[in-house]
């Protein structure tokens, strides 16, 4: 596998030779002081040219950046809204384990974007074209948790507690597929604010939780951590169930404390009359003929 050293020294060769490309930036969990260093990091690099069109067309191109093992296209697939003319992607896993996400781009493009990042080092500025960030000036705050309103706070508990209808539905109709996906897709989003908010609330706003949450088990006892892990079920309705309930606790637990802390009114009487809708559901027989 090659080194960071060997990749770099190459990104920024093969950007120097080409005079279609002006710049050359480095972003992502490279330019993160708050993101773990593994030896799955990518390399998210930019090259700035005058007209991506060349690129795109020349698939041998990205050939010089070593064996490929496989890759993507983003802007060729039909399923993803793209600008190929002001930016193009090759999405690349190398045969020796390195992976490059590398994208071409007008400066026309991507300025307005650079200049409120503070998450990307500049490697290469032919035309002193890009606003250059200090090393000590390297932060994720545009990720940060922000601080929620009344009414944020309200609409999140109410998608949770009303999209369980759903979810009891489904469960009672032995739609599985249905219903996890409602699970994840829609309650756990909510759940997950939730959490967002509290660790913000004790983090005084000033980190990112990362993609997904993937960061909380930071800031969360391990306690709620396994708990918060406990509430991915397997496809089987006993186990749903108990995972619904586990998240409803977690629901209440987390709305309770963060309208305490930020002076917000929780709305209990809706997460009563949706548990309880729940519980009633569950122990529906199948044969019923009316829901109530």
């Amino acid at each position: 596998m090659r080194s960071e050293k060997e990749m770099m020294e190459l990104i920024i060769e093969v950007a120097e030779k080409d005079d279609r490309i002006r710049a050359a930036f480095i972003g992502g969990s490279r330019c993160n002081p708050n993101a773990p260093k593994d030896i799955f990091q990518d390399y998210d690099i930019e090259y700035i040219v005058t007209d991506t069109k060349p690129f795109r067309e020349d698939k041998a191109w990205i050939d010089q950046f070593g064996e490929r093992l496989y890759m993507q296209y983003p802007e060729e697939d039909v399923f993803y809204p793209s600008d190929p003319d002001n930016c193009y992607a090759w999405l690349i896993q190398f045969a020796d384990g390195v992976r490059l996400d590398l994208t071409v781009c007008t400066l026309e493009y991507r300025l307005p974007e650079l200049k409120k990042d503070r998450m990307y080092r500049v490697l290469l500025d032919k035309d002193n074209c890009l606003p250059p960030i200090a090393e000590d000036e390297l932060s994720d705050c545009r990720f940060w948790v922000s601080k929620p309103d009344q009414e944020m706070f309200l609409c999140t508990c109410n998608e949770f507690w009303w999209c369980l209808n759903n979810v009891a539905k489904g469960l009672w109709r032995d739609e599985l597929p249905y219903v996890m996906d409602m699970i994840n897709m829609v309650i756990r989003p909510q759940l997950l604010r939730l959490i967002e908010w509290k660790i913000g609330i004790q983090t005084s706003f000033s980190v990112s939780i990362g993609k997904s949450g993937k960061y909380i088990s930071r800031w969360l006892s391990k306690r709620m951590y396994q708990r918060y892990l406990d509430t991915y079920p397997v496809a089987d309705k006993d186990a749903i169930w108990k995972a619904v309930f586990l998240m409803c606790d977690m629901v209440d637990e987390l709305a309770e404390e963060i309208a305490v802390a930020l002076g917000f009114v929780y709305n209990t009487r809706e997460a009563k009359a949706s548990r309880a809708f729940l519980e009633h559901v569950r122990h529906l027989p199948k044969e019923a003929k009316e829901v109530y």
